[in-house]
């Protein structure tokens, strides 16, 4: 049995589609995809389809003739159509759906007007949020301690296993994966104290930090950004409440103050982990806690919360900016969460870099 066949033919101002064979379900299906590239690259021109060498046109064939057609931008010339063929596409052309214009591809100054836009924006939050700030006492109605101490309790107490599990598994797995080369030049008690110092300094509040992006950011994004879409943000203007002062404040209010527990517990955890896997190797535990002590000083630690306080503040205020940011629609919501996750792990890595060399300037 016969397929359908695709030949095309470019002159400079028409495109000719010369389609031969069956256009049922397999044929139309065989050519799909050429067929709907070369209507796309006609735009501009005219798109001129020749079917007197076609034997069968049913449904299938008739979308695929419409769905080019779309794709093209314009109204098709299609010659040698049978009368069937070209009543059934007259019955189908109503229902088919339009098809939009391929999105051109991405250019620099289009990639500079979306990250100043986004600067911008960004600014505007900062300067809403001092404000509100700043107005805090005139509006301390606004700030109810029951919902503060909800989202506590949401933002820590809830993510508190997460923390001591992936801890423990950060302790253990970093111990376990460096005793094995320090072994070879004698060197293995002094995993205790590079773990030790890693977590407490860096990788416990680098940790909690992913921990709330993807789980507290992106909630305060999705409860934000759903109260926008059911136009709840609208009525709250409508009263007279600051959204910034009653949704934003609360918030980021709650997971600064449950981050330093959160990074504590984390480090617990991870120094409990690296116990156990120093345990493993046969190491006494009076020789791992000696070592512990000995090397990982309260700065270290001092220095790890003091991160994690900066990056709990920049979680929050971004899962709530993404919130407000959000658009209408069905797909408001998820993509609104996903802003505040990716925009969270993104700005604990920079801030995280600008700790590190600040410090470094501030010590050297």
């Amino acid at each position: 049995m016969p397929t359908a066949r695709l030949d095309v033919t470019a002159g400079a101002g028409e495109v000719g589609l010369a389609i031969s064979g069956r256009l049922d379900a397999a044929g139309a299906g065989a050519i799909w995809r050429a067929t709907l590239v070369a209507a796309g690259r006609a735009r501009g021109r005219t798109l001129r389809f020749d079917l007197s060498a076609v034997s069968l046109c049913d449904t299938a064939g008739a979308t695929l003739l419409l769905a080019a057609e779309a794709t093209h931008g314009g109204t098709a010339q299609f010659d040698g159509l049978s009368e069937s063929a070209a009543a059934l596409l007259l019955r189908l052309r109503p229902l088919a759906p339009a098809t939009a214009p391929p999105a051109s591809p991405p250019t620099p100054g289009r990639w500079q007007a979306r990250l100043i836009a986004d600067a911008v924006d960004a600014v505007a939050f900062l300067g809403e949020a001092a404000l509100a700030v700043l107005a805090l006492p005139r509006r301390a109605r606004m700030l109810r301690p029951r919902d503060l101490l909800r989202m506590a309790d949401a933002a820590g107490v809830g993510a508190l296993p997460l923390a001591l599990l992936l801890g423990f598994l950060l302790g253990l797995i970093l111990a376990f994966q460096s005793v094995i080369p320090l072994r070879r030049f004698g060197a293995d008690i002094f995993v205790a104290d590079l773990v030790s110092i890693s977590v407490l300094r860096e990788l416990g509040a680098l940790l909690a930090a992913v921990i709330v992006a993807g789980r507290t950011g992106s909630a305060y994004a999705a409860e934000i950004g759903t109260m926008k879409v059911n136009q709840e943000l609208d009525a709250l203007f409508t009263m007279g409440l600051d959204a910034m002062t009653f949704l934003v404040l609360p918030r980021v209010i709650a997971v600064v103050l449950v981050m330093p527990a959160l990074t504590l517990a984390l480090d617990l955890a991870a120094l409990a982990g690296m116990t156990v896997a120093m345990r493993a190797f046969g190491f006494p535990l009076a020789a791992v806690l000696h070592e512990v002590a000995q090397f990982a000083t309260l700065r270290d630690a001092l220095d790890g919360l003091g991160k994690a306080l900066v990056f709990a503040a920049a979680n929050g205020a971004i899962g709530c900016a993404a919130g407000l940011a959000a658009g209408s629609g069905p797909r408001a919501v998820g993509e609104a969460a996903t802003r505040a996750v990716v925009g969270g792990i993104v700005a604990t890595i920079v801030i995280d870099g600008l700790f590190a060399l600040i410090l470094y300037r501030l010590r050297s």
